[in-house]
């Protein structure tokens, strides 16, 4: 007898906060704000929450104790910001360029979008990234056609870089997080959790070396990879990512993953706001519903 399960993630489910816990407090804050242009939103005790218009995009929480993990251990791959318009894009770029340009690791058209990649001061990799229009996007049996191809950082900002941006003038652009990038130990565990019980869906994948899945028809709004970390197992305690949010639409929906996580048996907690569940290698992950203006 076939049991009917509860649907997929909503369609409207987006990514929220990115935690880290780090070791160095006022530097990574620094770094953030300064580097990565992010407006610092509250300071409470150990904990810095930054983001852009009053919208969490990082929370970092102090955590001298912790150590950074061995390499090729699970995490977190890289944070990836969001940014509404190429000009807004350039000017974080530009202030990367400016402020610490040894922290740049690359950049890539990915015909999807068009991203640049960094390193913080304590190894946790950041992409900022502009998104083409759906409609430009390819599609073919479900799977969104993406590649790397080579994207010049420097005739990116020549191209894309106001007047106004460069002088530091103009006033910080909206953004979001618009995916999160995780290490894991493989691709195949990855999918059993992410895609059949979690409820994404699979919009790209490259063999047994990563995984791309989203909801609601975007490129992806979560993936993972082994490249860095083939055959690791459950994380220990340590410097890095400390959690992942989802922030699904509406209550029904997030009843709805409680109980698919439920039918599967995953482990979860859930205080009536917050349903917090780990994936197989102890990726803190928590959904929520939009907060109530």
């Amino acid at each position: 007898m076939n049991e009917i399960l509860p649907s997929r993630l909503a369609a409207d489910t987006a990514m929220g906060a990115v935690t880290l816990l780090v070791g160095d407090l006022d530097g990574m804050t620094a770094f953030y704000r300064d580097v990565v242009t992010l407006d610092v939103l509250t300071t409470e005790g150990d904990t810095v929450t930054l983001g852009r218009q009053a919208l969490p995009l990082v929370i970092l929480q102090h955590s001298p104790d912790l150590h950074h993990a061995p390499h090729g251990s699970a995490g977190l791959f890289h944070t990836a910001i969001l940014f509404e318009t190429q000009a807004a894009l350039a000017a974080a770029l530009y202030s990367v360029a400016r402020h610490a340009p040894q922290t740049f690791t690359g950049s890539a058209d990915h015909l999807v979008s068009q991203a640049f990649y960094l390193t913080d001061p304590e190894g946790n990799g950041i992409e900022l990234y502009w998104d083409r229009a759906r409609t430009e996007w390819s599609w073919t049996h479900g799977q969104v056609e993406m590649d790397t191809l080579y994207l010049d950082p420097n005739s990116f900002l020549q191209k894309h870089l106001t007047d106004e941006a460069a002088s530091g003038m103009v006033a910080a652009a909206s953004a979001q997080i618009g995916h999160v990038h995780l290490s894991v130990g493989d691709v195949a565990t990855a999918r059993e959790f992410y895609v059949k019980q979690l409820g994404f869906d699979q919009t790209a994948a490259l063999g047994n070396q990563a995984l791309f899945v989203s909801a609601g028809g975007y490129h992806h709004h979560m993936a993972m990879n082994v490249w860095n970390s083939r055959g690791a197992g459950p994380r220990m305690p340590a410097l890095g990512l400390g959690q992942v949010d989802l922030v699904l639409p509406t209550s029904d929906a997030l009843g709805e993953l409680t109980e698919r996580l439920g039918h599967f048996g995953a482990a979860v907690r859930d205080d009536g706001r917050t349903l917090s569940f780990t994936d197989p290698w102890n990726n803190a992950l928590h959904a929520t519903v939009p907060a109530r203006g």
